[in-house]
């Protein structure tokens, strides 16, 4: 330095520096490091920052006036700096030699300043609208530039006038030049020309946010105060970065996997070629050996290098794609976790500054501004590190959904049979979200090593071996808590059976509520679901023991160790004193330890199943892909349109064949049939068409476009339009046409929205013939070359099916002239096809017109002769069978649909409405005349009334929209919670954190007591009664976490069994009219999310609430009353912080909300693809559907981003105001240091560093407390409906062995189904005796089966009464009139349980009573036949049992009861003729003394009954004999008549 500066320059001088009041620094120092230091920095950075700007250009800027004036600022300091060095060379030639320092410092300046001139252009060029390299720049240059500025005033005033006065200008000139560029970079150059900013709507500020924004999140404010102002909407958020979107993100790492496929394969192929090229051994002496062992030898060596070779490593294309950008937030990683160890250090200054007596003040302050840089730029990059780990983590799970989608749609089929739908759409889900997770928090693995390293190597520095104590204690810890966490994670496994179980139980209560109201069977069940609720509480009990265990160990661990260490450190030698530097820097290294010691084991358990997840996601990355080349589709001049020559074909390739030796021509625009047996091969002759199946030889061509119409019809969860459109462009005449040849015009007129009604998932409203129809309709409207039709005419009915034929497939349908194939079994239409192909066993035994084929008399003559038969029989039965519509809806398709989220329509409600509609039109008598519509062309007719303007008029809104509730939450909400963990219990626990706050606190400061010992010099006397004391008080205080802990957790437990329990109370007693109107998928969701959440998320919230609520009080409290001053700033800082807690409380809230929403279509959408992929690929739509997954996955990734970033916004923020508590803190330390002893500067200022991080917890908890309270609002809200009836009334009892005769009278009875609906039964009165059979007739919708319900009172009346042996019914409990009561319902509903469970829940009877039902009941046999008797287990909704069976058990139920008074109510068609005669002649022996009232709806069962009634919009129309209704001629006689009872 003095060869630079010269003697008279020295470089340091401490007199002038350290030891005074008013530092200053030499000029040669500010002229070497302060200036050189910007420059190197610029020089340093440059040449990286300029290959980053050639690799990303994002367009050039236009000149601004801003960028005019950078430009102009760098080039005057240009010029001032070189002024400076003309100027020491003017002086030169004056004789006054200056030292080489004022040559070399204005050179290097002047450079550096063009070369920041230079970058300014480059970036604009670049499109860099602010930038963070020469914002740095710019402040380091002001920053270095302070000191000179107030060294040149002091030196200034201290002379009489400045000597050097050009230096003295220039440098001002200098200064103020660099603060004003300083000023302009802090501001936005306009986006680049033609970036996406212009074009799109909602752009997300980030992209065009400057340097500072960026660093701390300013930008996402705009969203923190609309989501205050009020609740956000999807339309509110900003539209995805482009770079995180689908269309960047997978193909990104497609290419990737693509490179590794390759690479593997190559790899295998010069592998292969290696093997085979060894020529085997020829020097054996065994020549039989020789033929026999070699070569095999050789393939197990082949065998096993495959398996090596062949994998190729999904986990290194998954780096290379996202390795370089996740790096970036590794290095912000490293930076923090260096800053992280300066702040002890600063800690140990100051407690060493506050020692001293007779230091400058100065040294104070500057600690204290120091600890709060420090802490702030720490804060910056820690939450810089956070964003880029969370975007690569979505950019992750982007682009493994969007991988796993394509590979999806172009699996073979022996791939697919390997994984079903559930596990490939779990891949997508659990898998791709674990990968998320784990990016999170993945730098953890190499960051915790060296937070461990680093804070132990301080530590040991500062208190020698003795650490090791405490690091032994550390350790001994980790497997206590991996014991810990085993067991909890095999509780919560047991806990998920229980709650399985009971959900499963709850859901059949639920679909089943009707029957267990008209048995009286509420009460049984509701003890099975307590019986299991209280095994889950005692497990969520036992969870909870080792809950507080491990938080006591986790809360005392630091204090443990640091108890440890210092009695170690006090006892073993003499000299060794605990002064307050010692304690209180090694507690703050101790509390750096503890997150990375909790963390590493979190992390390693996350990478192991990131590890079991990724080689899933590589195993079904890996599978086989459908040849797109096996069938030819080029178009050339050939009279044949579809051609296979030899083919022999195999679904996979280990298969034996299914095809064999195919030879099929079929000339262009004819109709070919394609018959044959069940499994003969008929539709995997359409799938090889198709190119679905593996070709093993042979050609294949299709000449133009394919449609197919598969033979299980696959719907859209879309609108009927889109259904039928599937993505072509909406042409009205054209698409009426299709509506007229598929027959769906009629059905159009009953759905509520015409075709813009919405499909549930797998067209669930609509029946399968319906689907089917709208299956072809889609086929017809894609105008296609080729059609192939795989048996599209099984699902509907005869006349419908024959409508089809003729106008839509036959010879003179719509499609005549194209190329169709058709699959069938309808003999009829044979004759009338060009071509038949008759197929026997994966063979073309056939080919010819039908008149040919008959004359060979071959298999098809047979095939003929064996159907014909049945045909005809068809035929007859084809009109009963649209009566038969409740069949079209198979219970199990309603039954899977259980998880439904709220949102979801209810869909058993529409189910039976729907099937109400149903029964109106087939009431109305569906006749043929209504299809023969006019054959050829299009009927003129347009559709009746365009559909748009049709109204959903009949969609009365039967089924309310969920409330969801938004904005805060009232605090009657939490009070309520706390009533329900019982006031007492509440009060107490808070007192057990005050205690546990106190006994902490009392720990810390017997602490700094124990330190100040050594001003007194009286160490050694008091040593274990220190040691004793501070154990005393840490070990108080870890018993006390554990016993508040342990209290909290059973208060939540006992609330949340107080909470579920009243919920299922309410449930059971809620009348049958709120189950109509409520989708049984919401109630279901109130008793499993919600109740989850109040069992196990609603504690730890709670629990994490109260700890980071007392910490961050008790921090107040120490602070405030070790530095008294430190109370005026609370109230600034409290303020700021609620002001930016509710903003963001209020806006996370909504965002989780509608990023939950977001994400179940990704999943429908995807697991509707798979099982319809061969539709899509025959259409050709590919393309389509992914960039629709892609949409979704973006939508979704919409709502998760801003997530993210509040959670940054948030930290950032919160941190700041942390920050400010440690700088306040330190600076009123320093401002009263002669009246604080060290020990208490350094407990203040240590409790104030660790503040942060529970005031940031805080926020978040506050949070999710709020999202987590809601549950108990929700069930709350279902537990205080309106309830029936009491179930007993105890005055009212009516006789025990009432009804004795069986007498009912209905007198002037009217009922409504709800308040504000018309009456369904008007006026009623009629008198039956006991004993009488009563027929109930009349058309659907004449009221037959609420007089039934008005019997048991799930209705009860409007005006009027019933009396049952002159007892009012009104007037007693409902269990005590419905238990004297006996239906048989119409379906026969079951529940899963042992067969005598569902014959007599209360085991009221005795076994022999039960088998002698059985026996009546015509079970006795079947029942005697099965291994467990009567302990068979009945599955859900009893679908081990036909639907005959289960009706006969219901039967058996009413047999076992044997009330006076018997309902019957008819099944429609679902049971067998057979079953019907067993139960209509076992009533008639076995009820004949008994009242018994039938819906009839087949005449002849109660031809012979005493009397019947015909009810007719809701009024009696005739009531007598049957023989004098039918001599009467009325409505009794034409229903007899339809029936073919009477002439």
């Amino acid at each position: 330095m003095e060869r630079l500066c010269g003697p008279e320059l020295p470089f340091w001088v401490a007199n002038q520096t350290l030891h005074t009041d008013q530092p200053d620094l030499p000029i040669c120092f500010q002229l070497t490091l302060l200036a050189w230091l910007p420059c190197s920095y610029l020089w340093a950075v440059s040449p990286i920052y300029l290959f980053y700007l050639k690799k990303n250009n994002k367009g050039y800027i236009m000149m601004s006036i801003m960028n005019r004036f950078k430009t102009v600022f760098g080039l005057l300091l240009w010029i001032v700096c070189w002024t400076d060095l003309f100027y020491t060379f003017h002086e030169m030639q004056q004789e006054t030699s200056e030292p080489p320092i004022f040559f070399v410092t204005p050179l290097v300046l002047g450079m550096t300043m063009l070369l920041a001139t230079f970058l300014i252009q480059i970036e604009r060029l670049h499109g860099v609208q602010s930038s963070g390299v020469l914002f740095i720049f710019w402040f380091l240059s002001v920053l270095c530039a302070i000191v000179p500025f107030r060294s040149k005033i002091l030196q200034a005033y201290s002379e009489v006038e400045v000597t050097d006065k050009l230096r003295f200008a220039t440098f001002y000139l200098y200064f103020g030049l660099v603060v004003l560029e300083l000023i302009l970079c802090c501001f936005n150059e306009k986006p680049p020309l033609f970036s996406n900013v212009d074009t799109d709507p909602n752009v997300c500020p980030e992209s065009t946010a400057g340097f500072l924004s960026t660093m701390t999140f300013w930008w996402f404010t705009s969203l923190a105060i609309k989501g205050y102002k009020m609740p956000l909407e999807a339309k509110d958020l900003w539209s995805l970065n482009q770079r995180d979107g689908s269309k960047a993100m997978v193909p990104k790492l497609l290419k990737e996997w693509d490179k590794e496929q390759a690479k593997s394969k190559s790899e295998q192929n010069q592998s292969n070629q290696v093997l085979y090229s060894k020529p085997p051994p020829s020097n054996t002496n065994h020549i039989e050996n020789e033929s026999g062992t070699i070569p095999e030898e050789v393939e197990v060596l082949l065998s096993s290098q495959k398996a090596v070779a062949s994998q190729p490593s999904f986990l290194r294309a998954l780096i290379k794609a996202f390795g370089p950008y996740f790096l970036i937030g590794s290095a912000f990683k490293l930076l923090q976790d260096v800053i992280t160890f300066v702040n002890p250090q600063l800690l140990r200054m100051l407690i060493s500054f506050t020692k001293q007596k007779d230091v400058p003040d100065w040294w104070g302050y500057s600690l204290a501004f120091l600890m709060f840089f420090t802490a702030f730029l720490q804060t910056l990059i820690l939450h810089q590190h956070f964003q880029y780990c969370f975007v690569t983590g979505m950019n992750v799970r982007t682009a493994l959904i969007g991988a796993i989608y394509r590979k999806a749609l172009v699996i073979t089929n022996a791939a697919k049979r390997s994984s079903t739908v559930g596990e490939v759409v779990n891949l997508m889900s659990v898998d791709a979200q674990r990968f998320m997770d784990l990016t999170t928090f993945l730098n953890m693995l190499w960051s915790a090593p060296l937070q461990i390293m680093l804070a132990l190597y301080f530590l040991w520095q500062n208190l020698g071996p003795s650490v090791l104590a405490g690091v032994a204690v550390m350790i001994l810890l980790i497997p206590f808590n991996a014991v810990i966490a085993m067991k909890t994670r095999s509780y919560q496994v047991e806990q998920m059976q229980h709650k399985d179980a009971r959900i499963k139980l709850m859901n059949e209560i639920l679909n089943g509520i009707k029957v267990l109201k008209l048995y009286a069977w509420e009460n049984s069940f509701k003890e099975k679901v307590l019986a299991i609720r209280q095994k889950e509480l005692n497990v969520l009990r036992k969870t909870a023991y080792l809950g507080a265990l491990s938080t006591m160990a986790w809360t005392s661990a630091p204090f443990l160790v640091a108890l440890t260490t210092f009695a170690v450190y006090v006892k073993v030698d003499e000299n060794n004193i605990l002064d307050a530097e010692k304690a209180f820097v090694s507690l703050s290294l101790f509390n750096i330890l503890r997150f990375p010691l909790n963390m590493l084991p979190q992390v390693i358990s996350s990478l192991v199943q990131t590890s079991v997840s990724l080689k899933r996601i590589q195993h079904f990355l890996s599978h086989d892909e459908l040849d797109p080349n096996s069938v030819d589709r080029k178009i050339t001049a050939t009279e044949f349109s579809v051609t296979v020559v030899n083919g022999k074909f195999t679904w996979a390739k280990e298969d034996s064949p299914v095809l064999h030796n195919i030879n099929v021509m079929v000339p262009h625009g004819s109709l070919l049939a394609v018959v044959g047996h069940v499994g003969c091969g008929k539709s995997s002759l359409i799938s090889a068409l198709l190119g679905e199946m593996e070709k093993l030889e042979g050609e294949v061509s299709i000449r133009g476009s394919v449609a197919y119409v598969p033979q299980q019809a696959w719907i859209q969860n879309a609108t009927l339009r889109d259904n039928i459109l599937f993505g072509r462009p909406y042409k009205e005449q054209k698409y009426c046409c299709v509506l007229e040849a598929c027959a769906l015009t009629p059905d159009l007129e009953v759905l509520p929205g015409g075709d813009m009604t919405e499909i549930g998932e797998k067209g669930i409203n609509l029946s399968g013939g319906q689907r089917q129809r709208v299956s072809l309709a889609r086929a017809l409207y894609s105008d296609a070359d080729v059609y192939l039709l795989d048996d599209p005419l099984s699902a509907v009915d005869a006349h419908v099916s024959k409508h089809i034929f003729d106008n839509l497939i036959g010879p003179e349908g719509a499609l005549q002239g194209k190329t169709r194939i058709l699959v069938t079994h309808g003999i009829s239409y044979l004759p009338q096809v060009d071509n038949i192909l008759v197929m026997v066993d994966g063979r073309v035994s056939e080919m010819g017109s039908h008149q040919e084929l008959l004359q060979q008399n071959g298999a098809f003559a047979e095939f003929l002769r064996n159907y014909t038969l049945e045909d005809i029989i068809e035929e007859d039965e084809a009109t009963e069978k649209i009566i038969d519509s409740e069949s079209l809806f198979p219970d199990d398709a309603l039954g899977n649909h259980i998880d439904m989220v709220d949102t979801e329509p209810g869909i058993n409600e529409a189910k039976r409405k729907f099937i109400r509609q149903i029964s109106i039109i087939s009431a109305d008598g569906e006749t043929p005349k209504s299809w023969s519509l006019r054959r050829h062309g299009c009927s003129q007719r347009k559709l009746p009334e365009p559909q748009e303007k049709k109204k959903p008029h009949n969609l009365e809104k039967l089924i309310q929209a969920e409330t969801a509730e938004t904005g805060r939450v009232k605090v009657k909400v939490y009070l309520e919670y706390a009533k329900a963990v019982g006031l007492v219990l509440s009060v107490l626990i808070c007192c057990l954190y005050g205690c546990q706050s106190a006994a902490s606190i009392g720990a810390n400061i017997w602490l700094s007591e124990w330190t100040n010992d050594v001003m007194q010099n009286q160490t050694q006397e008091n040593v274990n009664m220190r040691v004793g004391v501070y154990a005393a008080l840490g070990l108080t205080q870890g018993v006390l976490v554990m016993i508040s802990s342990f209290t909290l957790a059973m208060g939540n437990i006992k609330a949340a069994g107080k909470l579920h329990h009243s919920l299922l109370v309410n449930k059971l007693h809620t009348p049958q009219s709120f189950f109509d109107t409520t989708p049984i998928g919401r109630i279901i969701n109130r008793f499993s999310k919600d109740i989850y959440v109040i069992d196990e998320t609603l504690p730890s919230t709670v629990l994490m609430f109260l700890a980071t609520f007392f910490v961050s009080l008790s921090t107040m409290i120490v602070i405030i009353s070790s530095t008294p001053i430190f109370a005026v700033v609370v109230a600034p800082l409290a303020f700021v912080y609620i002001f930016v807690q509710r903003f963001y409380v209020a806006t996370s809230r909504q965002l989780k909300r509608l990023e939950s929403v977001s994400r179940s279509p990704i999943y429908s959408h995807f697991s509707e693809t798979i099982t319809g992929s061969s539709v899509i690929r025959a259409f050709g739509r590919c393309s389509a559907f992914v960039l629709m997954n892609d949409m979704k996955v973006d939508d979704n990734q919409k709502s998760y981003y801003p997530g993210v970033v509040s959670n940054r916004w948030l930290g950032v923020r919160i941190e700041f105001i942390g920050n400010c508590i440690v700088l306040f803190a330190a600076l009123f330390a320093v401002t009263g240091k002669d009246n604080l002893n060290p020990g208490l500067v350094g407990l203040s200022v240590s409790y104030a560093l660790q503040v942060t991080m529970s005031l940031n917890w805080m926020v978040r908890m506050t949070s999710d407390l709020e999202n987590n309270i809601v549950a108990v609002e929700r069930v709350k809200e279902y537990s205080e409906t309106q309830t029936e009836a009491a179930w007993e009334i105890e005055d009212r009892k009516p006789h025990a062995d009432w009804p004795m005769k069986g007498n009912v009278e209905f007198h002037d009875y009217s009922v409504r189904y709800r308040e504000g609906l018309d009456l369904v039964l008007k006026n009623l009165t009629l008198n039956v005796k006991g004993g009488e059979k009563i027929g109930i007739v009349g058309r659907t919708g004449a009221g037959k089966s609420s007089m039934t319900l008005c019997l048991f009172r799930l209705l009860e009346a409007a005006e009027g009464d019933i009396a049952i042996d002159d007892v009012k019914i009104s007037e007693i409990g409902l269990h005590d009139l419905r238990s004297k009561l006996t239906i048989i319902p119409q379906e026969p509903v079951l529940f899963s349980g042992s067969l005598r469970m569902n014959l007599d829940p209360f085991e009221k009877y005795s076994d022999e009573e039960v088998w002698k039902a059985l026996e009546y009941s015509h079970l006795h046999k079947f029942v005697s036949s099965l291994p467990a008797k009567l302990e068979m287990e009945c599955s859900e909704g009893g679908g081990n049992l036909s639907v005959g069976q289960r009706q006969l058990v219901c039967l058996a139920r009413a047999l076992l009861r044997k009330t006076r008074i018997l309902i019957l109510d008819e099944a429609t068609a679902a049971i067998d003729l057979e079953t019907d005669d067993l139960i209509q002649s076992t009533i008639r022996t076995q009820f004949e003394d008994c009242t018994v009232f039938t819906i009839a709806h087949r005449l002849n069962t109660i031809m012979d009954y005493t009397r019947v009634l015909v009810l007719d919009k809701g009024q009696i129309a005739e009531f007598d004999t049957p023989a004098s209704l039918i001599s009467q001629r009325g409505l009794f006689y034409h229903m007899a008549k339809d029936a073919g009872l009477v002439q």
